[in-house]
Formats: structure tokens, C-alpha cells, sequence
């Protein structure tokens, strides 16, 4: 475990304080989770926590699950913008929810303001062994031939293993039938058991069952190959044009936050992310490392919420 007197040491550079945010942080900085503990949001924020502390105030960690995430950010979005109260939130927080669902309660665009990405994970699109489907381009053909035929499992409706199905779907031009589940685990279990063709999942849950052979991997989503598994091809590379899903990990404030107290708040996390302790940290949670700018991150932000938005109207996704 990595100790605060490192991240003091390795932060402090960092950490110097304009007079717009002189006065921060004056209390406890209160970190919300929109899930509960141990989940793979969670965990990016106990390692937030652990050097944030070096800005001079106690950290802490809330977990607010409930409603897919919408109950924490609804408490972030109606907190005060002071920068004691953040969200560590991730893609389906910060942009499939409120394209999914009218009662969201909060639009990531107007409702915060974006501090700092930590992290970029991505889904690998995976089939049975005895599958007779080697690589996309045999995949896509075969359901061309046989539109409504082939069907695809995800976690549940409205989430982002769906519209990362339905995306590709609309960039590959082929007709599948969704499978919805509980969760990434019941339709792994389905996909081993050959009750469904495919499903996309994460690299982390995914890899293991990969390289023991117990299921194929023929591509991932990222836009260039992942150094966290280099033998897998883009879909991009694999012919379905246009294609990349990033599921992201970031911090945001209340909308109305000083940006002084923003800059603040990401020259701390950027610098104690940027070690190679906490690197290793987060790839083995089968993540990279995304560090940026406030607006670095609130473009990419925008970006997502576009593209998911889009993917919803489309396939005329809504779960409420």
C-alpha cells in the first residue's frame, strides 16, 4: 500500500495555489461513488483517495449506488460547487444513462464540471471455441447471409455492453438479435454455455477466459490495439468502420466550480495517478492510464454523450 508521505512527495510540485483557491479545500473532500464498494469504479476513487489528502484536508468515500449510477450524480450535481464534493464516475454515469432515460436527473454536460479522466478500459467482442467464426470479416459475413438469425448477449437493456452492441451493429450493417441479461456475468455464463453467438464484455472479466481458451476473442474496441492485450485486433483494423467504445473513469465537480479550484483538483490527481506504482495499480484493473486537462476531459465528455445519444435515438433504446 502506498503511503500519503509518497504522494506528498510526488504531488507537491503540483499543488501550488492560485489565489482564487487559496482557500481550498477548508474541509473534508467527499468522494461519490455511484456503485457499490469493490466495483470498478470504486476502486479508482480508494486511490484517489489515498493521495488527495496532500491538498491538506481528509478524504473520504461515499458509496451512493442505485438507479445504474443516477443516484450519486444527482447528489453531485445538487451540491454545492465548492470543490468538496466530487464524483468519480464513469462511461455509464457520464454519458449512457441520460441518453437512455428522460428521469436521469441531471445532463452531464450542464450538471458538472469536468476535473480529470483517470482511466480507459475497453470491451472485447468474443465467441465460443466451437463457434465457427475465426475473425470479424467471417462473423459480419455470416450475419449478412443470415440477418435475425445470429444474437448477441448483454448486461441488461439501456446499458453499455447494449449500445455497444447496437453501435455495432449500425457501423457493421448486420441484423442481431439482443439477448438481455442481469448482468456481464450471467451473459459470459450464457455465451459459455453456448445458449447465445457472441457478446461484447470488459477486457477485464473477458481476458481471463481468453487466454485459457474457454472463449475466442476476434476483436476489441479500442481504436488502436491495447498494450493490455496486443494480439487482439481492433475492430477498426477488422474491417466495421468507425468503431471504438472507451469505457472511461474520471472525476467531476458541480457545475459552477472555480475553475481555479478545478485546476487545483486535477494538477492533484494527474500527479498522483502519474506514478508507476499507480500505473501497474490500473492496469491490472485491465485499464490505461487517460490522464489530461479539465478540458481535455470535458471534450472527450462531450464526445461520448454525442455519440451515445445518437446510438439511443437510433435503436430507440429507452428504460423509462
Amino acid at each position: 500500500m502506498l503511503t500519503r508521505r509518497h504522494f506528498l512527495g510526488a504531488s507537491a510540485a503540483c499543488l501550488a495555489t492560485t489565489p482564487a483557491a487559496a482557500g481550498f479545500p477548508e474541509r473534508t473532500i467527499r468522494l461519490i461513488v455511484p456503485s457499490a464498494p469493490g466495483g470498478p469504479t470504486d476502486i479508482p476513487a480508494r486511490m484517489l483517495a489515498q493521495f488527495l489528502p496532500a491538498l491538506g484536508e481528509p478524504v473520504v468515500v461515499e458509496n451512493r449506488p442505485g438507479a445504474g449510477g443516477a443516484i450519486g450524480a444527482r447528489s453531485v450535481a445538487t451540491a454545492a460547487p465548492d470543490g468538496h464534493t466530487l464524483l468519480v464516475g464513469n462511461t455509464s454515469v457520464l454519458a449512457v444513462i441520460p441518453a437512455v432515460s428522460a428521469s436521469a436527473g441531471y445532463d452531464p454536460m450542464k450538471s458538472f464540471a469536468p476535473v480529470a479522466q483517470i482511466s480507459a478500459s475497453y470491451q472485447i467482442l468474443v465467441v465460443h471455441p466451437s463457434a465457427p467464426w475465426n475473425s470479424v470479416a467471417a462473423f459480419v459475413a455470416d450475419a449478412k447471409v443470415h440477418p435475425g438469425k445470429l444474437n448477441v448477449a448483454h448486461a441488461g437493456a439501456g446499458g453499455l455492453p447494449h449500445l455497444t452492441a447496437e453501435l455495432f451493429k449500425a457501423r457493421a450493417g448486420v441484423d442481431l438479435v439482443g439477448v438481455p441479461y442481469k448482468g456481464g456475468g450471467e451473459s459470459v455464463a450464457a455465451l459459455l454455455g453456448q445458449q447465445v453467438d457472441c457478446t461484447f464484455e470488459a477486457i477485464s472479466i473477458l481476458l481471463p477466459l481468453i487466454r485459457e481458451g474457454r472463449l475466442r476473442a476476434l476483436g476489441i474496441t479500442s481504436r488502436a490495439r491495447t498494450p493490455l492485450a496486443p494480439d487482439i485486433p481492433t475492430l477498426l483494423e477488422a474491417g466495421v468502420p468507425d468503431y471504438e467504445v472507451t469505457t472511461f473513469y474520471g472525476v467531476v465537480a458541480p457545475a459552477g466550480t472555480p475553475q481555479a479550484i478545478v485546476t487545483r483538483l486535477n494538477a492533484a490527481t494527474n500527479a498522483g495517478f502519474a506514478t508507476e506504482e499507480m500505473r501497474a495499480a490500473i492496469t491490472k484493473l485491465g485499464s490505461s492510464l487517460a490522464l489530461g486537462t479539465p478540458d481535455a476531459f470535458g471534450a472527450f465528455m462531450a464526445a461520448e454523450n454525442a455519440k451515445w445519444s445518437e446510438v439511443a435515438r437510433r435503436a430507440n433504446i429507452r428504460i423509462d
